[in-house]
């Protein structure tokens, strides 16, 4: 344990063990992501997704290997021994700061199936890890402004026909689709200026959700339902790694996604928008009340 140095010494140290992790496990990873993109076998290119998840495991191993070195947190964390590796999910979570997303895949790692995000279609030229996000079968999506679509209106679904081939790839190998529905980081000033009706938590976007819904509704059968609080105060990524974090809490509720709302059409089907809406208004509710007793002194 390293947690007497130095803060600022321990956040310079923590940054190269993360920059010098990435690296090493990158480099081994774009071997097998270059062959998928050259060989379009369709069994060949879910062996390589298979390892290419083993190499993206064993990266996160390795960044808990350092957060355990260098850094004294109190780790608490509830209900991963109901998750299972071979199963598909929806993952919904609270959003406050950028070390949820390693906190999550620290709890997650080899329990569940590997996290995968909804990135932007640009971030694929993204140094070093954008081969990777593409290796690992992140699904990229293509946004059209309004105002393109006003002028182009032939365009008009082409990002959501993009965005359901992408998730077709999901259906071969298990999968945690990961989605932050409060759409930004949560802060108590953004609270106020978007009006939320919850005392901890933004109000959440039910699109993204839903489409995955609507994609993948025969596949994905379960909810993880993931809140994270930091009883000392939302960490910036700098502080996480200079080992400020004194606590991080994390309770992981899995519920099963009633059959009603999959597989239809949350762009064109009101009913089905408003169903949605009411159920994750629903589990945003329970979470808010949640946090407030993993916040309580």
């Amino acid at each position: 344990m390293l947690s007497f140095l130095p803060a600022p010494v321990i956040g310079v140290l923590n940054s190269l063990l993360l920059g010098i992790n990435t690296l090493f496990w990158c480099l081994l990873l774009y071997i097998p992501a270059l062959l998928k993109l050259i060989i379009p076998h369709k069994g060949f290119r879910v062996l390589c997704t298979r390892f290419i998840i083993w190499v993206s495991e064993s990266w996160v191993a390795c960044n808990t290997g350092w957060m355990k070195l260098t850094q004294s947190t109190k780790w608490q964390v509830t209900g991963a021994e109901n998750l299972r590796r071979e199963s598909w999910y929806l993952v919904l979570s609270n959003h406050q700061s950028w070390v949820d997303i390693l906190a999550m895949q620290r709890a997650f790692n080899r329990r569940a199936p590997f996290l995968k995000f909804f990135l932007k279609q640009q971030l694929v030229w993204v140094p070093v890890i954008g081969l990777a996000w593409w290796g690992l079968d992140f699904p990229f999506m293509k946004r059209y402004t309004r105002e393109y679509l006003i002028k182009h209106p032939e365009k008009r679904g082409e990002d959501l026909k993009a965005t359901r081939r992408a998730c077709e790839k999901f259906r071969y190998t298990p999968v945690s689709v990961m989605n932050f529905v409060e759409g930004t980081r949560y802060t108590p000033a953004k609270r106020d200026q978007l009006k939320s009706r919850y005392k901890h938590l933004l109000t959440p976007k039910a699109g993204g959700a839903a489409f995955v819904l609507d994609t993948m509704g025969d596949s994905i059968q379960t909810l993880v339902d993931v809140t994270i609080a930091y009883p000392g105060g939302a960490p910036s990524f700098w502080d996480f790694l200079c080992g400020r974090v004194r606590e991080v809490k994390m309770d992981i509720q899995t519920v099963t996604i009633p059959e009603h709302l999959k597989g239809r059409d949350y762009s064109t089907d009101a009913k089905h928008r408003r169903n949605v809406k009411d159920w994750l208004a629903e589990q945003w509710q329970a979470k808010d009340e949640r946090l407030e007793e993993m916040l309580r002194p």
